[in-house]
């Protein structure tokens, strides 16, 4: 893929198929960031969410690996 026009559309498909199934975030989570669950989390833009940031809780991790409200189970 030379053509910088088509890389571009590729890269942009890309990152929304990765955000529609839960492996990328639309956004990163911010200081004060407080969800009820992980629903919440997911609308909006911020899961999986990592232990240590902003909006993470032990409840949200079922499997305590260090990761809330990830994609799958």
């Amino acid at each position: 893929m030379t053509d910088p026009d088509r890389q571009q559309a590729f890269m942009s498909n890309a990152k929304e198929v990765a955000i529609d199934v839960g492996m990328m975030r639309e956004r990163a989570p911010q200081a004060g960031d407080h969800w009820r669950g992980c629903d919440d989390a997911r609308a909006a833009g911020t899961a999986p969410i990592y232990r240590g940031e902003p909006g993470y809780r032990e409840g949200m991790d079922s499997d305590n690996d260090g990761i809330a409200c990830e994609p799958y189970r």
